[in-house]
């Protein structure tokens, strides 16, 4: 693959650097810009979302015809990177979790007639979404084959019976995609749903406390008992309900890691200043080959992580699935942020565990990484299966064609 960027998305990129860098990145520093969740004020956060969209930087991953940038997975990882040198910056570019993953899944399956009502206000910025996924014990975690959650037929309606945790944004979510059960089918049990917060039958249990600072929304146990969910907002067909998620799940995992590598450089970029600016005796930090060493290491992991994020971004974009690359690159993107995070509390010492600086945020943040949207163990085993396929084709490299788009060789 070629790691070069054109020059639109190197402009693009460009305007991103220079608005986190001129406006975000000094509204961190200030108490007043933060919430009692210790996320970006609303009030705030609505004034940079304009500027945002003046700016042609809003919702990148959407198609133009509907307001968005039109990139491919490859330059939203360019652009998501940059975007979340600043904590504040995915949510003030409309890219966000969880709202992000939910518009690339509307996009590629809703119909017309749903992407008009369901995913258009989303991408305008007019209502936040959830997806409601996770259960209890011992219902779907990471397994959605144990999903409890069921939605039984009548008439022209669905009515859902469950509980659901870990709902992320859910508190301030208007649009809600549900996965539900609706047979005993191991592979087509499953389906997916869309309904609103106004709609009876459903209550919020609980915002479930955390170590780390959260999304707006927060992260809430939900309980249905007799939602009625009309059958025209069914998403897809009944029993793809599996299918919805590994779709979502696909990119919205690797979005997730485009952007820890953006908090990831942040992290080493505050480290760098820092051992170039403390002395320790006649000589700067950045002179002893210890610290050389840490900052040598930090930075070969993370660009490890970025290859790795950019091959997956590539595979999708040439039409593959690219289960083993996603999950590799989560399993380094993950990984590597919470050890950048930590390096860089290590050379600044007191001072980068104080407030003082922004990287105890980030290091309360990152640790949330290793599990959100499957534990680093569950990718491993991902990445093991596809090894232990007979002839697997992990180790193969992919063949460019005549037309110059590359495609994998079939086995």
């Amino acid at each position: 693959m070629d790691f070069s960027i054109d020059s639109t998305t190197r402009k693009l990129r460009d305007q991103i650097r220079s608005f986190v860098d001129d406006v975000l990145i000094p509204l961190e520093s200030r108490s007043e810009s933060y919430d009692e969740h210790e996320n970006i004020e609303e009030g705030l956060l609505e004034e940079l979302r304009a500027r945002a969209r003046e700016s042609g930087m809003w919702a990148l991953q959407m198609p133009r015809e509907r307001g968005g940038g039109g990139l491919s997975v490859a330059r939203m990882a360019v652009c998501y990177e940059e975007m979340n040198r600043s904590i504040f910056g995915p949510v003030v570019f409309n890219s966000a979790a969880p709202d992000d993953g939910n518009m690339i899944l509307l996009n590629k399956v809703a119909t017309p007639a749903q992407k008009d009502q369901w995913l258009q206000p989303i991408i305008d910025g007019k209502v936040r979404s959830a997806f409601a996924m996770t259960e209890p014990a011992p219902g779907a975690g990471s397994d959605p084959s144990m999903m409890l959650t069921t939605a039984q037929r009548s008439g022209d309606k669905w009515v859902i019976r469950g509980r659901k945790w870990f709902i992320t944004g859910a508190e301030v979510a208007t649009h809600f995609i549900l996965i539900a059960r609706t047979s005993s089918d191991s592979r087509k049990g499953l389906s997916a749903f869309l309904f609103h917060a106004d709609t009876p039958g459903w209550r919020i249990v609980r915002r479930i406390p955390i170590m780390g600072p959260e999304e707006h929304g927060g992260h809430c146990e939900i309980e249905f008992d007799g939602l009625e969910i009309p059958d025209e907002h069914r998403l897809m067909e009944v029993g793809d309900g599996l299918k919805a998620t590994q779709i979502r799940l696909g990119t919205a995992r690797l979005t997730h890691c485009m952007r820890w590598n953006g908090m990831a450089r942040r992290a080493l970029e505050l480290a760098v200043g820092h051992v170039n600016f403390r002395r320790t005796g006649a000589d700067l930090l950045s002179a002893r080959e210890g610290v050389q060493w840490m900052l040598g290491e930090a930075a070969m992991k993370l660009d490890v992580a970025r290859l790795l994020t950019m091959r997956a971004a590539w595979c999708l974009d040439t039409g593959d699935f690219a289960r083993p690359e996603i999950s590799m690159a989560k399993i380094a993107a993950s990984e590597t942020l919470h050890q950048v995070i930590d390096t860089a509390i290590q050379l600044h010492g007191a001072k980068g565990y104080s407030k003082d600086t922004v990287l105890e945020w980030m290091y309360r943040y990152a640790r949330q990484a290793r599990l959100v949207d499957g534990a680093s163990e569950v990718h491993k085993m991902v990445v093991a299966r596809s090894l232990l396929e007979p002839e697997s084709t992990m180790w193969d490299w992919q063949e460019q064609s005549a037309e110059g788009v590359a495609s994998k060789e079939e086995s």
